[in-house]
């Protein structure tokens, strides 16, 4: 179930339209959601149960509704500018980035933890896995993702990040159920898709790296 739920998140951001504000982390969530199969679904539903009216979508920004000091690093991975190989003691030491806290969730989601730790895990894989999909989440430390790239876009000032993050998709002016409705209109290949969190994270990088920031 583990492996089918990253895969679907991961193969719902396959096109370059979704960036990852909160709506486009709710749209992802929206897709995986229906993408489940139905033993999948019935595990993560009773999980939810445990915060009544809540939904694969509305928990989807909880993992940064309750970021701290220590889980704000989780977000994301810095890499030297020059290269897009991994190397966990230079770009994660102390198991600080995005990488090493997908496999502590994913660790946590499919052991035998109580209920309520399962679904904190959860709660973090449906955000964090979009998250390391976000170019800018695996790019380079000298200007901190874009963060202190400025640039002026539609009419307004904003930095590389936050524009990648939500301004493009504010700009498409379309709400949850269109977004999602024009993402299944596009053709998704999902043989083959890697779901190894450290190719996920440099082909991040590379994205970065061929887009010239």
């Amino acid at each position: 179930m583990l492996r089918l739920l990253l895969l679907l998140i991961s193969c719902a951001l396959s096109t370059p339209a979704l960036a990852w504000g909160a709506q486009g982390h709710t749209v992802v969530a929206s897709l995986a959601w229906q993408g489940l199969q139905p033993k999948a679904r019935q595990e993560v539903t009773r999980l939810l149960a445990l915060e009544p009216g809540q939904t694969l979508e509305s928990v989807t920004t909880w993992a940064d509704e309750h970021r701290s000091a220590a889980t704000g690093v989780w977000h994301y991975v810095n890499f030297p500018r020059g290269t897009c190989s991994y190397e966990p003691l230079r770009d994660c030491p102390d198991g600080k980035c995005v990488v090493a806290a997908i496999a502590r969730q994913q660790a946590v989601f499919a052991s035998r933890s109580s209920d309520g730790e399962r679904l904190k895990a959860l709660k973090y894989l449906v955000h964090l896995v979009a998250d390391v999909h976000q170019p800018l989440h695996a790019g380079y430390a000298d200007d901190r993702g874009g963060n202190q790239f400025q640039l002026r876009a539609f009419m307004r000032g904003s930095n590389l990040h936050a524009l990648w993050d939500s301004g493009l998709l504010r700009q498409m002016e379309l709400d949850d159920a269109a977004l999602v409705a024009v993402l299944q209109s596009i053709p998704l290949a999902t043989e083959g898709k890697n779901l190894n969190v450290v190719h996920m994270a440099q082909e991040s990088c590379r994205s970065v790296a061929l887009a010239g920031f």
